[in-house]
């Protein structure tokens, strides 16, 4: 067989969303704006010697760190696209940094329970018309953020590759497909993340109002402690989703009833089956198939044929011995 006869049965493994690019420069423009609110208050800090801006300046370059992670994520998986050392591409990296973003979110949130628990025995005064100022500040630039990350849930698109491959009784069957609406988990953590600290901004600026009228300076942490307890619900379940990527969970029980419903017809019976999330909107696929008149790959092509969210399949088909 000539060369340029096999190209026509190879593929790539490309298993990034449709906006790739568009949330890649999303993703920086908010790393940009951030950094510069945190430089900004760091100095302003400094000049004015005021704590809270201090404090706020160093806490928003944590989350600049968490969106750095996103934004290099889009990167190396773009640049990395057709590095043949990725068995499946590098559809998983935003799923890895989205991990890794919510263990740092996490990570916030305790710190946000410490600090509240000492104001709590140990309360310190408040310059309120400050605070609120930041913490206004801060908001405007979260909600600035959360705008330009506003393409969070994304709908994406498939390649189509048809392969067929028969050796004696196996034969292999590749294919892609259109698939369906997965989440961006990458873009999701950054926007998780924005989402964090503007729920802290709105929290911290309705405690300090109470406080500050009220006299109640318990009310401005014990809103914190709230407020940590919601960021790390928000934490674990972006750990509980990225993770189930990563780890090859499950990718769509649906998906699987009606790949297996459509394999098994007549005689034929599928004995092994394993669905997996490979890239945002991207499964793959590997199933065995037992018969006693197995047919040609073609025939089991055609039965997974226009289902969304298969990328990648690959079907081994055996004679019964019996």
């Amino acid at each position: 067989m000539h060369s340029h006869s096999i190209e026509q049965w190879t593929h790539d493994h490309a298993f990034l969303g449709e906006k790739h690019e568009e949330n890649e420069r999303r993703t920086w423009l908010v790393v940009v704006l951030t950094l510069v609110m945190m430089v900004g208050e760091i100095v302003a800090g400094s000049l004015f010697g005021s704590m809270a801006l201090l404090a706020d300046g160093w806490h928003m370059g944590t989350h600049a760190a968490a969106l750095g992670i996103a934004a290099f994520a889009y990167r190396f998986a773009r640049r990395h696209l057709g590095n043949a050392h990725f068995t499946f591409g590098t559809g998983k990296f935003g799923d890895l940094a989205a991990f890794s973003s919510a263990i740092i979110l996490g990570l916030i949130a305790v710190e946000i329970a410490y600090e509240s628990v000492l104001r709590l025995i140990n309360p310190v005064p408040i310059v309120y018309g400050e605070a609120i100022a930041v913490a206004a500040l801060g908001l405007c630039v979260n909600l600035a953020s959360a705008w330009l990350l506003r393409g969070s849930h994304d709908h994406h698109h498939g390649h189509h590759h048809g392969h067929d491959h028969g050796h004696g009784h196996a034969h292999h069957d590749h294919d892609d497909h259109d698939h369906h609406h997965h989440h961006d988990n990458n873009l999701r953590a950054a926007y998780v993340h924005v989402m964090a600290d503007a729920a802290t901004s709105v929290l911290a600026i309705a405690a300090l109002l109470v406080a500050m009228y009220s006299g109640w300076v318990w009310a401005d942490p014990a809103v914190g402690l709230i407020g940590s307890v919601v960021i790390a619900s928000w934490a674990f379940g972006l750990i509980k989703s990225s993770g189930a990527v990563l780890l090859d969970v499950r990718a769509d029980e649906k998906l699987e009833r009606v790949i297996r419903a459509r394999m098994e017809v007549g005689d034929d019976r599928v004995t092994d089956l394993h669905l997996w999330q490979v890239g945002p909107g991207h499964c793959a696929v590997l199933l065995s198939v037992v018969s006693d008149r197995p047919k040609q790959p073609a025939v089991y092509k055609k039965r997974l044929a226009g289902l969304k969210g298969l990328s990648h399949i690959t079907v081994e088909v055996e004679t019964c011995p019996h």
